[in-house]
């Protein structure tokens, strides 16, 4: 099922309005995030929410998933708002928190379990098509200490594919890959997202991530998180990090950060 359709015809599959958190700390009231409107449609791929930190990136993700609930506004995913977490949408952590105990295929197939309708053997087929498919195939039967981090973000990834959500979400996920594996996962990613054709939400520090990976950067304020620009990027794919074209996007994007006296950190924005 599909939203609302925006004025171009095209269906709305994630619609936020008016938006706003905030928490209780040690140190007082912090709002997280302040007066949040975002549209993605259908048949848009991978939105980048980058900011520095304290923009609220992942504290949208977490109401987008359901884990969190805002003070004001809506989410709706497809035309119903979200009362919590659901099957329509999917997250992917920093951290794999895959379960060790269990193989790489066995990993997979646990993120099928609630997914109604499909028997054992099924599971078992649509875990090795999506390992297949992240190119660990003859992994299968690796514990999860056998596997490189690399390799444990791909069975992650695997992991939240599998159940066909209309959402993806994705908070820093590649963030504690060293660089060689960050370029190879990339490449990877890519053409995995060329073929599903998912709908993602990707948080990142990484301004050159986040151009090597999205479709459109939603660049944002630090406290109150807000969102500031709004950059298409239409380059052809696949992306190398290290190509002209993603620097010169990234030029402009940190141009737009000290623009709106956004202070960062360059081992944050990349």
């Amino acid at each position: 099922m599909s939203g609302p359709a925006t004025p171009d015809g095209r269906a709305s599959r994630l619609l936020i309005e008016g938006v706003s958190k905030s928490f209780k700390s040690a140190s007082g009231h912090v709002t997280a995030l302040q007066d949040i409107h975002l549209e993605i449609r259908e048949a848009e791929s991978v939105s980048c929410l980058v900011g520095p930190s304290g923009s609220g990136k992942s504290t949208l993700l977490a109401i987008i998933a359901g884990l969190e609930r805002p003070d004001t506004g809506r989410v709706l995913v497809d035309g119903k708002p979200i009362n919590g977490p659901g099957r329509d949408r999917m997250v992917m952590f920093q951290e794999s928190a895959l379960f060790p105990w269990l193989t790489a295929l066995e990993n997979v197939m646990f993120g099928l379990k609630l997914k109604p309708g499909i028997t054992s053997k099924q599971r078992r087929e649509v875990a090795q098509y999506y390992l297949e498919m992240v190119g660990l195939a003859r992994f299968h039967r690796a514990h999860i200490h056998e596997l490189s981090g690399g390799m444990k973000q791909r069975v992650a990834l695997a992991r939240s594919l599998a159940p066909n959500p209309a959402i993806l979400l994705m908070d820093e996920p590649f963030a504690s890959l060293d660089a060689m594996t960050r370029e190879q996962i990339y490449a990877d990613v890519q053409a995995i997202w060329q073929k599903q054709r998912k709908t993602v939400v990707f948080v990142t520090h990484n301004v050159r991530e986040a151009i090597c990976l999205g479709d459109r950067i939603l660049l944002m304020s630090a406290s109150p998180g807000r969102i500031l620009e709004d950059f298409p990027i239409a380059l052809d794919r696949p992306r190398d990090i290290n190509s002209i074209d993603v620097a010169r996007h990234s030029l402009e994007i940190r141009d737009a950060l000290v623009k709106h006296n956004q202070n960062y950190d360059e081992r944050e924005t990349g």
